[in-house]
């Protein structure tokens, strides 16, 4: 009797602590956060960029979604959303979804399986959604079909397992559609499931959300509202958060050291400094002469003092890797041993440029005849910072570099034309998986592949590791993948960015991801305690 009695009372404890957390979660509130640039649209599916997905995210819901609680993205930390359940089937060919019965869109439509259907034929490309960009269309290079069985049931085809499915579908650039709201409103006035129905956005002034009262989560949202502040200068960003206008910043947008700068003007202010899973890389058209000339190339590549970038942009904090984020954070990098047998990364810099030097003699160039070309940038802090080190270093080489600033939404539409000699580009991946970043990035004709890189062979290999269910197998392919695409001078990685994200203590709930800035801003868990 007695142990039953501590049992039920350890029970009763147990509910009053759950009870008086729950209570101590408010209502209320607007959410005020920095943004650092007008984003090019408020259509995540037609948009490659922090600055579309962290505001608009909270407008939607996916099929399912990486588990807020886990802090790293990967495959077996994945929660419903949308979808309750989900099945393989067919050999792993086929991965069929149970939908959650009563959610309504913003404007009071019921969300059905069509609406699922609809969202993966228009990036998939089998039926002309109107998008005018479409940057993911490769990720789902393996789904054959879309089919539905009701109103709650769908079903992806695919034409090869695919265990990574599940990763892509559960990005922050995921979201499923309605189908009955047209391509050309989600562009200015995106139509959700989501926590947060979309109010207003202002070029160069502000975004606003406010709470969706018919959320199908109940008692969610907290917050009544979020309010985004467009705010192109970083400086004048951070000194309106110590002053406590703003409530957060936008992720990873605050330095390693101006996080020093917050911390000792505002010591209990949480900042958390971490991977972003976006990179620095260099971009040389190769369709465009004389980058045409693969000896440039590799020149321009042996130019590149990778260890400088990360002291002088971070103090040495910037990782030095490959296409994939490097570890602990990185699920699929390079271990330090294997990237140490990877040409153009060993510690002697000039022995790589004289080499560099002497690629350039041989074609005519030297310190009396430089090669002229413009550095074409998006014109953000953390890519003109970058641009003007990688100038500096092509410098030693004879080549004489002048920097070209774009506006986002001029700089995204120039790349996907090619429209552009050489660019510093501060690119990310939404999801740490090498399906995202391979096929992505690399594959030919794909829209985000910059370089016009093209190695079909390569491509082979692509799909092999795509149907790898073994991870330490397919990590060990994956390795030498991207040695491979190093040596090519793809798209030479110059640095791993890790970037601060700072708020007020009295922004309860946020939780962050150790791999990805792209996946956890649904903000239907943050509350204010003020």
């Amino acid at each position: 009797m007695a142990f039953v009695a501590r049992l039920m009372l350890a029970c009763l404890l147990i509910l009053c602590a759950g009870l008086d957390a729950a209570r101590a979660q408010k209502q209320g509130g607007v959410l005020r956060v920095t943004h650092r640039d007008n984003p090019p649209s408020t259509s995540i599916h037609e948009e490659a960029t922090i600055s579309t997905d962290m505001p608009f995210m909270s407008v939607f819901n996916n099929l399912v979604v990486f588990d807020p609680d886990s802090k790293q993205n990967r495959l077996d930390a994945i929660v419903p959303d949308l979808a309750t359940s989900w099945k393989y089937s067919d050999d792993d060919r086929t991965l069929t979804f149970q939908l959650r019965d009563g959610v309504k869109w913003h404007d009071g439509k019921p969300f059905t399986s069509a609406d699922v259907k609809c969202t993966w034929d228009m990036v998939t490309g089998k039926v002309d959604g109107k998008m005018r960009k479409n940057p993911r269309k490769t990720w789902w290079f393996n789904v054959k079909e879309i089919t539905t069985n009701g109103p709650l049931e769908v079903a992806f085809h695919l034409n090869d397992p695919q265990p990574s499915l599940l990763v892509m579908l559960a990005g922050g650039f995921s979201p499923v559609y309605p189908c009955h709201v047209p391509a050309a409103q989600m562009r200015t006035h995106p139509i959700g499931t989501g926590p947060f129905k979309f109010v207003e956005f202002k070029q160069n002034e502000s975004i606003r959300l406010e709470r969706n009262p018919d959320y199908w989560k109940p008692g969610r949202p907290y917050l009544d509202a979020i309010e985004y502040d467009i705010i192109a200068n970083r400086s004048t960003a951070i000194l309106a958060l110590v002053a406590g206008k703003f409530d957060l910043t936008l992720t990873g947008e605050v330095t390693p050291e101006l996080v020093k700068d917050v911390k000792a003007q505002v010591p209990q202010m949480q900042c958390l400094v971490q991977p972003s899973n976006t990179q620095g890389n260099l971009l040389v058209n190769r369709e465009r002469p004389p980058f045409d000339n693969a000896r440039i190339r590799r020149a321009m590549a042996l130019a590149i003092d990778r260890k400088a970038f990360s002291d002088i942009l971070s103090r040495g904090v910037y990782n030095i890797g490959g296409a994939m984020l490097a570890p602990p954070e990185g699920i699929w990098g390079w271990s330090p041993e294997f990237m140490a047998t990877v040409p153009g990364y060993g510690a002697d810099v000039e022995k790589s440029r004289e080499e560099g030097r002497q690629i350039m003699r041989g074609l005519g160039y030297g310190p009396d005849k430089m090669l002229p070309l413009k550095v074409s940038t998006r014109n953000i802090a953390d890519y003109r910072d970058a641009a003007v080190i990688l100038i500096d270093h092509l410098k030693t080489v004879f080549i004489q570099a002048e920097l070209e600033t774009l506006d986002s939404a001029v700089w995204y539409a120039r790349l996907v034309r090619k429209d552009y000699s050489v660019g510093m580009n501060v690119q990310g991946t939404g999801i740490d998986d090498p399906d995202v970043m391979l096929f992505e990035n690399y594959l030919c004709g794909s829209e985000r592949n910059y370089t016009a890189y093209c190695n079909p062979e390569l491509e082979k290999l692509f799909h092999q590791q795509s149907m790898m269910k073994d991870q330490e197998a397919r990590r060990k392919l994956v390795w030498e993948i991207d040695r491979k695409l190093q040596e090519d001078g793809a798209r030479p990685v110059v640095y791993q960015s890790q970037g601060g994200t700072c708020w007020w203590p009295y922004v309860k709930g946020l939780k962050l991801a150790v791999n990805s800035i792209y996946n956890h801003w649904r903000f239907e868990d943050v509350w204010l305690d003020r």
